[in-house]
């Protein structure tokens, strides 16, 4: 699978968040679950301060057990102090741009780039989905690189 090495800036995520892992049976509905949080809940109408209508799906502290999933949206300055705040940090990534069905496109990458040889950072991986046709999503995922 293709991808473009890109340096980015730090980026302040705010949404709603879960722990869960890619061995845990629930994991397909905790993730799930956030986005229908996120937007059927009406979190997303209430994120103040949005950068654009991007809703990024964020991986971030990683642990030897799993990972935590924030679903939400990159903000210029954090004001939901009810919802999960979190920071991608400044760096270099691997930057994946796929284009499909939006949850078949997102885990069929997500399959390859496991088996990408890429020298991975684990301090926050995240895709970006550029607009909201669910057949045919335009979605970066960004791997943070050492």
């Amino acid at each position: 699978m293709n991808y473009e090495v890109v340096h980015l800036e730090e980026k302040i995520i705010v949404g709603v968040s879960a722990a869960t892992s890619n061995s845990d049976p629930e994991m397909g509905k905790i993730i799930g679950g956030l986005w229908e949080k996120l937007y059927q809940g009406g979190i997303n109408a209430m994120i103040k301060n949005k950068i654009n209508e991007y809703a990024i799906g964020l991986y971030s502290d990683y642990t030897a057990d799993g990972y935590c999933v924030t679903a939400g949206n990159e903000v210029s300055k954090a004001e939901n102090p009810e919802l999960t705040v979190k920071t991608i940090p400044a760096g270099k990534y691997a930057k994946f741009s796929v284009h499909g069905h939006r949850e078949k496109a997102v885990s069929d990458s997500w399959g390859e780039i496991w088996q990408t040889d890429l020298d991975r950072s684990f301090t926050g991986d995240f895709e970006e989905y550029r607009n909201a046709d669910p057949e045919n999503c335009d979605i970066d995922i960004y791997i943070a690189l050492k």
